[in-house]
């Protein structure tokens, strides 16, 4: 088998696993309000992955991430580097929505975070880029670099060296794009750090 229907049939097991988590809490709310898991979207040979928190009520609705106002801003922050959407791959810590859009769960976090990192070695991105502070602390924390953790006022747009099963990958902090919804000045902000992308394109 070829590596390219390989990483295809590798997604697809996870996505049959999440459809059929009966084990999650959060599988009840999603079958009682006709929702859909949020696996993530994108290439499967994507060299930068982002990862959001958790799916929002348009994603739960569509099964697409990022795909209501954040995702038009993710979609021109993208296009300022001259990269698609369909060039990267866009996923979330968890899968399904959380009620009233609260904060995951440590357990559903635990539950979750299986089969984003299989995602993430199947896919093997050299970056990760992390969208807004709750996936940034999860992340860093998960790949060793509790030690350069700050607040993401202070280190969005850096780039932080570590190790994944396949081998190095950066790992980059950046603002959720929904701030730039509210802030012309926080947009500014994400075009620049989103600059900081291109060099890995």
């Amino acid at each position: 088998m070829d590596e390219k229907n390989d990483r295809f049939n590798k997604l697809k097991q996870i996505k049959d696993e999440i459809v059929n988590l009966t084990t999650s809490s959060l599988y009840a709310y999603r079958t009682k309000n006709n929702y859909h898991p949020v696996i993530g979207e994108g290439s499967h040979f994507a060299k930068i992955m982002f990862i959001g928190e958790a799916p929002g009520l348009k994603e739960a609705e569509t099964a697409k991430p990022f795909c209501g106002a954040s995702g038009r801003i993710l979609d021109e922050l993208l296009t300022s580097i001259q990269l698609k959407r369909d060039e990267v791959y866009v996923s979330n810590v968890v899968k399904d929505r959380p009620p009233d859009n609260r904060d995951p769960l440590p357990q559903e976090i635990e539950l979750y975070s299986s089969f984003l990192f299989r995602q993430i070695n199947i896919i093997k991105p050299k970056v990760i880029a992390t969208l807004g502070r709750f996936s940034m602390v999860y992340i860093m924390n998960t790949f060793g670099l509790f030690d350069k953790l700050q607040s993401i006022s202070k280190i969005h747009g850096q780039v932080f060296d570590t190790t994944a099963e396949y081998g190095t990958v950066k790992i980059i902090p950046l603002y959720h794009p929904a701030v730039a919804l509210y802030s012309f000045s926080m947009k500014k902000t994400l075009l620049e750090d989103f600059k900081v992308l291109k060099q890995f394109i």
